[in-house]
């Protein structure tokens, strides 16, 4: 072992104020505890993704990462129980004329214990094949106790379409799937919103990588429908979108763009207006994940603000022969732009900008 360094922290009595610290000393992290009069030092990196430890909290001996919620003992770096062998350094402290000083030559060693990676994490890499469509519904009926709906009807004929042009086809109905909503991983630092989804990686329970595994990795096109509530998107759809931060924070924190060569497209329907503010917003998410958009990229229905006859809104969407041309004349356009993406691909040609986030912001400034 490497000779002690040892290096002064403080003073014993003001230390002690603090049950936990992150205490950085040249390039080495520390996080420095104080329980029941006794001092521990294990290393401020977590094994994770490096978050902070110190700057987490303290659960009975265990030092909880404020960023995905991994413990190690205050004092020897193991991890919680079940998991000891899942350890961070630990150093030594002393304690002379009232002043704590720490040996800044770890005690142990870190050890990590091999962990198989998620299935999301595997390379993007469209499998060959027929054009790919994923149908998603985001309205937010009860599934146990099945109502009409507008949206879905349309997106259903949408996907018939489709399959009856050669595409195959994946309908997910948000409505159908237990899953968490975001807690907020991004405001605790950037790079604690991973890819997979932190949520995603700690509960094997959610069920929002269906969704994850069909827009990165499964599907070419996109077609969303959203019923209209209070002039906004459906409460699922914002339920999931802030889920999808995760893909769309890979582009800003490492500049990789995980949609590239897809193609999204809307349906969207109410009984209340401001059908071009919800398009306008799903047009600027989406466009942000990095999808791309046929001419016309959606269709809508609403009898605005004052129809409360819902069933009469209900009739006109079920009825109108337009409404379900539209829908499929919608895919088709869908379709033929990624069909066409596919092929450039094929041939080697490179359908779009290489670059993330800071070659979109440049081309940005360039076309205006």
């Amino acid at each position: 072992m490497a000779d002690s360094e040892w290096h002064l922290l403080g003073s014993v009595d003001e230390l002690a104020k603090k049950p936990l610290q992150q205490i950085t000393v040249g390039r080495t992290r520390i996080a420095l505890s104080h329980r029941d009069g006794a001092f521990g030092a294990i290393s401020g990196a977590c094994n994770h993704v490096g978050g902070p430890l110190g700057d987490g909290r303290l659960d009975g001996d265990y030092v909880v990462c404020p960023w995905h919620n991994w413990k190690y003992h205050f004092q020897t770096g193991q991890g919680e129980p079940g998991y000891e062998a899942e350890c961070v350094p630990r150093f030594s402290l002393r304690i002379e004329n009232g002043q704590l000083l720490v040996d800044l030559q770890a005690a142990t060693k870190r050890n990590r214990i091999p962990h198989e990676p998620h299935p999301l994490a595997r390379p993007i890499e469209r499998a060959p094949g027929p054009l790919r469509v994923v149908g998603l519904s985001t309205t937010a009926m009860d599934p146990s106790n099945p109502r009409f709906s507008t949206s879905d009807e349309l997106l259903l004929t949408a996907i018939s379409h489709a399959e009856a042009e050669g595409a195959v086809t994946r309908v997910i109905k948000l409505n159908g799937l237990q899953f968490r909503h975001c807690e907020g991983y991004y405001s605790k630092a950037a790079q604690a919103c991973t890819w997979p989804c932190s949520i995603t990686q700690m509960d094997p329970a959610d069920q929002l990588d269906q969704v994850y595994e069909a827009l990165v990795h499964w599907g070419d096109v996109l077609v969303l429908a959203t019923p209209i509530r209070w002039g906004s998107a459906s409460s699922l759809y914002y339920k999931m979108a802030e889920r999808l931060n995760c893909v769309q924070n890979q582009v800003t924190i490492r500049d990789r763009v995980m949609i590239k060569n897809k193609v999204a497209a809307f349906i969207v329907t109410g009984g209340q207006d401001n059908v071009q503010g919800v398009v306008g917003s799903l047009l600027t998410f989406f466009g942000e994940l990095g999808f791309l958009f046929p001419q016309f990229p959606f269709i809508a229905h609403s009898r605005g603000w004052t129809a409360e006859d819902m069933e009469r809104n209900v009739s006109e969407v079920r009825d109108s022969s337009e409404l379900h041309e539209g829908a499929m004349a919608l895919v088709s356009r869908a379709t033929e732009l990624a069909r066409g993406l596919v092929d450039a691909k094929h041939e080697g040609e490179t359908a779009m900008p290489r670059g993330g986030r800071k070659a979109h912001r440049l081309q940005g400034k360039v076309t205006h």
